[in-house]
């Protein structure tokens, strides 16, 4: 391989790294979703049972939501600096869908922690 083609090479294993993380950070907030809306589910199963106003499916829902939000820009963050690190020669990648998924995917997570906050 000349060192045109390792650099390529390396490109590619740094976007296909990025994507891992988006896609780790994408199942957090899911999980987050759905660890915070289990008390509706307890409440219909179980309609006698004591409830109060703050649950703590509801807490753990929002902080794995904001997890996975903030994965999100820290996975940019790095997908950025590993980029500018072996940027060199012809090529030239952009990074302008991968900044997009990730602005995107915090902006979900966000309306997803007002949502969970709103319908307490």
């Amino acid at each position: 391989m000349t060192e045109g083609q390792d650099r390529v090479t390396d490109h590619m294993a740094n976007e296909r790294t990025y994507l891992a993380w988006v896609r780790t950070g994408i199942a957090i907030i899911a999980l987050g979703f759905v660890v915070a809306k289990f008390q509706l589910l307890l409440n219909e199963l179980f309609p006698s049972a004591p409830t109060s106003s703050i649950h703590l499916s509801l807490i753990i829902g929002v902080i794995l939501v904001s997890m996975g939000g903030l994965l999100e820009v820290l996975a940019l963050t790095r997908f950025k600096r590993n980029q500018k690190m072996i940027r060199a020669g012809r090529y030239e990648p952009t990074s302008t869908i991968e900044t997009a998924v990730s602005t995107a995917t915090f902006i979900v997570a966000i309306l997803l922690v007002v949502y969970l906050l709103v319908t307490v």
